[in-house]
């Protein structure tokens, strides 16, 4: 970052040189005035660089807004993506989730003491298969239960995030039995949601799991409770 944001500096100079037609010797000295102003005052580098990670956040916030729109039945609408929580929510979470991410895992806790917390919110699964071929099985299977036994998913859910560790084909199975679940094939269209899974998380900017988006703001990464529910906060408060 700091290397990319002295360049950038540096190159403030440019306008300048071209405007002014200056010798070479000159556009060095330039150079190394800008160079020996930031040696000197090294909190203006620091100064900077948090400028460039404010506009960077403002710039990535106003894409997802953008993204928001454009996809707004994709991410609030399809019937075949499971959903927990209020059944008539003042505000509906979605949560880009992988059954094989621990950190996905950990966030799990968070998210359920959040619709204890908040019984007016409800939270939209969109799994994704990014760690492997059980991922993929893993979210098939549970949006194909969500399909076929909505009333079990939750639990059946719940299982597959208390698992340490990857699933396997024989962890499946037992959460299937543990659940009083029998699944003799996956849906078709549990296949169609998983790819309109990964489309709505490129669109979406979703480069790892868990990615939560509540109300106007993408949250990324296993983020503290506080900051969870400070943002559910907002977007109650925006009624978004």
């Amino acid at each position: 970052m700091k290397k990319s944001l002295l360049l950038s500096l540096s190159l403030l100079a440019f306008p300048l040189m071209a405007s002014t037609a200056l010798t070479s010797e000159q556009e060095a000295r330039v150079r190394e005035l800008v160079r020996e102003t930031l040696v000197s005052n090294p909190a203006i580098l620091a100064e900077a660089a948090d400028a460039w990670d404010k506009q960077a956040a403002q710039n990535q916030q106003s894409m997802v807004q953008e993204a928001i729109k454009k996809n707004h039945a994709a991410l609030y609408e399809d019937a075949y993506s499971p959903r927990l929580g209020a059944k008539q929510p003042q505000l509906t979470l979605v949560n880009f989730t992988d059954y094989n991410c621990q950190f996905c895992k950990r966030q799990e806790a968070d998210l359920e003491r959040l619709m204890r917390a908040y019984p007016q919110v409800a939270v939209i699964i969109k799994p994704l298969p990014y760690r492997g071929e059980t991922s993929m099985t893993s979210a098939r299977y549970a949006i194909s239960i969500w399909q076929q036994q909505p009333e079990k998913f939750a639990a059946f859910h719940e299982t597959l995030m208390s698992k340490k560790g990857d699933h396997t084909d024989a962890t499946l199975q037992a959460a299937l039995k543990k659940n009083d679940l029998v699944l003799k094939a996956m849906t078709p269209e549990s296949e169609k949601t998983m790819a309109l899974n990964l489309a709505l998380a490129q669109q979406m900017m979703v480069q790892g799991t868990p990615a939560t988006l509540i109300g106007k703001q993408m949250v990324m990464g296993a983020v503290p409770y506080e900051q969870l529910e400070a943002a559910v906060k907002t977007a109650l408060a925006e009624g978004t």
